[in-house]
């Protein structure tokens, strides 16, 4: 477990939480669709509606939603390279003064696999933490799976993006 004691890497790490949720709000467009569980190149009905419910318990800070959308043995890899578990992860939610003000997808796109699927994106992002205003731009994956016939997310890579 990476030390959690310092205000800015707690900081980050609440602010790239959010991405994760965020990005998936966003329409996504088949970059490689092979074996869609509905046979077209669009998102299984099932996936779209987990990737929607993850989305909005996200934003509402919903633990025990969210403690059923990720999966027990999710991995979250943070842009600084450190690595959060599923508890590490819920409780980054209880951090208080954080708000996403507004961000920008692009490139945004999905893959499934049969019962697993990729959705990624370019993220700008713009949020307010205790009153003051942050900028960055990150590439984000998520990987989710279906197990015991309902989709989790398993695994998020986030990669901060250098600034021109």
């Amino acid at each position: 477990m990476p030390n959690r004691g310092g205000y800015a890497i707690g900081l980050l790490r609440l602010v790239l939480l959010a991405l994760a949720a965020t990005v998936l709000a966003v329409p996504t467009a088949t970059f490689a669709s092979q074996a869609s569980h509905n046979g077209a190149a669009g998102m299984p009905p099932e996936l779209a509606e987990a990737v929607s419910a993850y989305r909005q318990a996200t934003m509402r800070s919903d633990i025990a939603a969210l403690s059923d959308l990720v999966a027990d043995d999710y991995i979250l890899v943070n842009s600084d390279s450190s690595l959060q578990a599923k508890q590490s992860y819920l409780d980054d939610f209880r951090l208080p003064g954080f708000r996403i003000d507004r961000y920008v997808v692009e490139e945004s796109a999905q893959a499934v696999w049969g019962d697993t699927a990729l959705v990624r994106g370019l993220l700008h992002l713009a949020w307010t933490q205790d009153g003051a205003q942050h900028r960055r731009v990150l590439r984000i994956a998520h990987v989710w799976t279906r197990r015991e016939g309902r989709w989790q997310i398993a695994y998020t890579q986030l990669t901060r993006v250098p600034e021109p």
